[in-house]
């Protein structure tokens, strides 16, 4: 297993000019992706009246090639183009040279159709390369008013690198006028947009064609976005050796509120799940009884005394366990004593095990976000924060511009707080202070539903127990979250969660 770059559109850019430095010219480039399209246009589909939809760029230039394999295959094929042809850049303007000459060799008159509403004409396939991975604004006029027409007369389209009005490095959909594709192909990686929503919902099936690129292009390139799949953490996985024992497994601790006691439990129950050797819930004591009658391979550790300081002094004393390898703040915590939270977070912290902060934990900071950030960075052992959205614009209110992408908000958040960074939604985003980003794409809608978060960042609590690196295991987690959801598959609620880790676990970890 690699893991998988993803490429954002300035690298993109630097991949072409490798390959433009190693010999290969633009035009070439241009060929090669317009005939990957075909290639899989034609593998799909068959022949009937096509419109391909070229825009003033390149991407309009890559459109031409298709459309030149497909009459070439004898396919009913018209060009629409947005601006007159002059005005293409010099690579496209050739190719819209050699689709009229094409047109004249087979005898077909050769119609400068604009684009507009009115070029669907008859067509029952659409081809997009109007705009591509270039546009960053808002799309407007007569090609908003096209893309428009053409969703309403639901045939399918073939999009040529993403559906236009779709940002390469965001994933948004600025006017809300992007085609909801059935295919789009790529080249040589995914782009953001690819994995990010809306973007991912409106690509449809995502082909990567390979048009070249040179082999050495991401060694040199360095990217640090990356799709999150096994291939991005496997390699650091905390496999147990058969001498091992339960505390060489990892230790770890979980705080439990006394009025919302699932959470914890979910969560610690998920930790045990992933592999850590010992787990315990420590909990007030007026809910000693409740932990311990519901947990039975999870410890259960009571803590003195019923108000903040009494409680934070007492997890303090746990703490001081040199077992203990990591520990989880959150799930449930503040239910009926809010007041102790940032006690108990700041015990935590001055632990010197790894940390991960959830739910409650973050929202004791709404409002102090800095004092939190603060006693992150000052410590050596890793912090993993997993906010929701409403969570996060409340820590991060500077990154709350939606515009800038889940990549970018996360990114500088993390740099930010030195934490990881787990940015929780359908399309979770995890970041490390040093600019790793990993993007998820595996999560069913399954996960809507209350608890699932508590899971999540108990499994992330699992890995970091056993010492993998913080930004592996979050990535790791999340991943394996979605695997094992959609394992389970409808009717799932998240005690269902846990329990279908083995068995996804055991399909990959298998020899």
């Amino acid at each position: 297993m690699k893991r998988v770059a993803v490429l954002t559109v300035d690298e993109m850019r630097q991949a072409e000019q490798l390959a433009m430095d190693a010999g290969v010219s633009s035009l070439d480039l241009m060929e090669r992706a317009g005939a990957a399209v075909a290639q899989v246009i034609l593998a799909r589909w068959p022949a009937q009246p096509v419109l391909v939809m070229c825009g003033p760029g390149n991407n309009g230039g890559d459109g031409l090639v298709v459309a030149r394999h497909l009459l070439r295959a004898h396919w009913p094929v018209r060009v629409a183009l947005l601006g007159p042809p002059d005005d293409l850049p010099p690579e496209a303007l050739l190719q819209w040279q050699a689709w009229q000459d094409l047109c004249f060799a087979h005898g077909q008159e050769l119609e400068l159709t604009p684009l507009s509403p009115q070029a669907l004409g008859s067509a029952t396939l659409v081809v997009d390369a109007v705009f591509g991975l270039g546009l960053n604004r808002p799309m407007s006029g007569l090609a908003l008013a096209t893309l428009q027409a053409v969703a309403a007369a639901r045939v399918p389209v073939v999009a040529v690198d993403v559906p236009s009005g779709v940002q390469g490095d965001t994933g948004l959909d600025g006017e809300g006028g992007a085609l909801s594709c059935k295919l789009t192909v790529t080249f040589g990686q995914r782009k953001p947009a690819h994995l990010l929503l809306p973007g991912r919902f409106l690509c449809g099936e995502v082909v990567v064609a390979d048009i070249g690129l040179p082999r050495d292009a991401l060694a040199q390139i360095e990217p640090t976005v990356f799709e999150n799949t096994p291939g991005l953490w496997m390699p650091l996985w905390p496999r147990a050796s058969v001498d091992t024992h339960k505390y060489r497994r990892g230790h770890a601790l979980v705080y439990g509120g006394a009025v919302m006691t699932g959470a914890a439990r979910l969560a610690a129950r998920a930790c045990a799940r992933m592999g850590a050797g010992l787990t315990t819930v420590a909990v007030p004591r007026s809910a000693f009884a409740i932990y311990a009658t519901a947990l039975t391979s999870v410890m259960v550790q009571p803590l003195q005394g019923d108000d903040s300081e009494a409680l934070a002094q007492s997890l303090g004393h746990v703490l001081e366990d040199a077992r203990l390898s990591a520990v989880l703040l959150g799930p449930g915590a503040a239910a009926g004593l809010a007041g102790a939270v940032p006690s108990l977070v700041a015990r935590a912290l001055a632990s010197g095990r790894a940390v991960v902060l959830d739910a409650d934990a973050l929202s004791a900071y709404a409002h102090a976000p800095d004092a939190l950030f603060t006693a992150i960075r000052s410590r050596p052992r890793p912090v993993v924060i997993s906010p929701h959205e409403g969570e996060f614009a409340r820590l991060f209110p500077h990154a709350l511009d939606v515009s800038q992408g889940r990549i970018e908000r996360a990114r500088a958040a993390a740099r930010d707080s030195g934490a990881v960074v787990l940015l929780k939604g359908a399309d979770t985003v995890v970041a490390a202070p040093d600019g790793r980003v990993s993007i998820n794409a595996n999560a069913p809608p399954e996960l809507a539903t209350a608890g699932t978060g508590d899971v999540l960042a108990g499994m992330v609590l699992g890995l970091l127990a056993q010492g993998m690196d913080a930004f592996a295991a979050a990535s790791a987690a999340v991943w394996l979250h979605g695997a094992a959801a959609t394992a389970f598959g409808p009717g799932l609620v998240s005690d269902d969660l846990p329990e279908q880790l083995p068995a996804v676990l055991k399909a990959l970890l298998k020899p």
